[in-house]
């Protein structure tokens, strides 16, 4: 079913669904994600451990009672669990590494079939900081960017993954993004307990890349939670541990959603100090101050360039009507959640579904998006 409800690429990975298992160190390997993730749209197993150094960092980990993947061959090791991962969706490998011909060995490895790889700037244990992988490489831009570029000439697949709240969020996501990255995979973490929803919505404002939030994740409620501050992705840990059925259930949750909705991680609305910039999208005429006018602002639109925009997109599609809606077409109507006997008299007019409905008004934040004066990741 995941398989034709949605329509996630990057590069040349596919993705069937929105759910992830997130990479746990010592725990997540190919025969864990063979059991617990066969029907997630991904799998990010690791972080491996790709040379003499980063190894005996994690043997000093153990020591101390820490889960570790040791090896005394790490590229063979890395490669036999490159071959052995069984599931249905992509497969993403997390990997530390203190010189870069490691990482490049791994990306061909990776890249041969057909899986993402990740680069661990995550991880917070001191044994891995101070050797200069994991977060050091947060704090560490100039060589956190040149590595990337260096990757990306392999031509895998690339995700990075972060921890939020470290650095600048948004100076990190742009960084990440202009040295040709794919994905931005953020812890979302913050002092105290949950996730810091406030961060993924920083961020996804500041960056057009494939963005997987995790943290805290633990029911259905979390993932709609950090879907709607424009995470493309959710990953989990903790919530598989506690039930090897826990994926199937966010699986069967997402699919729903978007056979209703036709848009699974549709953005709050602006005007409630939630929304990110796709929120855009269900704006209304900007005839009055509101927050609108300064989300619009953030990607160089004047008033009524916004407007021009959004009426630009709709001419020709059934969001060009609605003559009897708050300004006389579809295009300045709300989420499909939020109840409108103006909306939906129109939709029952034209026979269109709320999925269809929903379905062109991301196309239409994709479209308000893409003809930015100011895109998200130069502002």
């Amino acid at each position: 079913m995941s398989d034709e409800l949605f329509d996630l690429q990057v590069g040349y990975v596919t993705f069937r669904n929105p759910i992830a298992l997130a990479p746990m160190a010592g725990i997540t390997d190919s025969a864990f994600a063979s059991k617990n993730a066969k029907n997630a749209g991904l799998a990010v197993i690791g972080g491996y451990n790709l040379d003499e150094e980063t190894n005996a960092a994690a043997a000093k980990l153990v020591e101390r009672g820490r889960q570790e993947f040791l090896s005394d061959a790490p590229l063979e090791f890395f490669e036999t669990e490159v071959n052995a991962v069984d599931t249905a969706g992509a497969v993403g490998f997390n990997v530390r590494a203190v010189s870069l011909d490691p990482l490049l060995k791994a990306a061909s490895i990776v890249k041969d079939a057909g899986g993402i790889l990740e680069l661990d700037a995550h991880c917070r244990q001191e044994e891995m900081v101070s050797i200069g992988v994991g977060e050091a490489f947060m704090q560490d831009l100039p060589r956190l960017t040149e590595w990337i570029k260096k990757i990306k000439e392999t031509g895998v697949v690339l995700s990075v993954k972060v921890r939020a709240n470290i650095v600048d969020d948004v100076a990190l996501a742009r960084s990440i993004e202009n040295a040709g990255a794919d994905i931005l995979h953020v812890d979302a973490m913050k002092e105290g307990a949950g996730a810091d929803l406030r961060a993924i919505l920083r961020i996804r404002d500041s960056t057009r890349l494939f963005l997987i939030g995790n943290n805290s994740i633990m029911d259905i409620m979390d993932a709609r939670g950090m879907f709607s501050k424009g995470a493309d992705m959710i990953s989990v840990s903790r919530g598989v541990l506690e039930d090897d059925g826990f994926i199937d259930s966010l699986v069967e949750d997402v699919c729903t959603v978007q056979e209703q909705m036709g848009w699974y991680n549709s953005p709050k609305h602006i005007c409630r100090g939630e929304g990110d910039l796709r929120g855009l999208a269900f704006c209304c005429l900007p005839v009055k101050s509101c927050a609108v006018h300064d989300k619009a602002a953030q990607l160089g639109y004047s008033p009524k360039e916004f407007a021009n925009i959004k009426m630009e997109f709709v001419k020709g599609t059934p969001l060009e009507f609605g003559d009897s809606t708050c300004f006389g077409s579809l295009a300045w109507c709300c989420k499909i959640s939020k109840p409108c006997y103006l909306r939906d008299g129109v939709l029952d007019v034209l026979d269109l579904s709320a999925s269809d409905y929903m379905r062109l008004k991301k196309d239409l934040a994709t479209y308000i998006l893409d003809n930015a004066k100011k895109p998200v990741n130069e502002q």
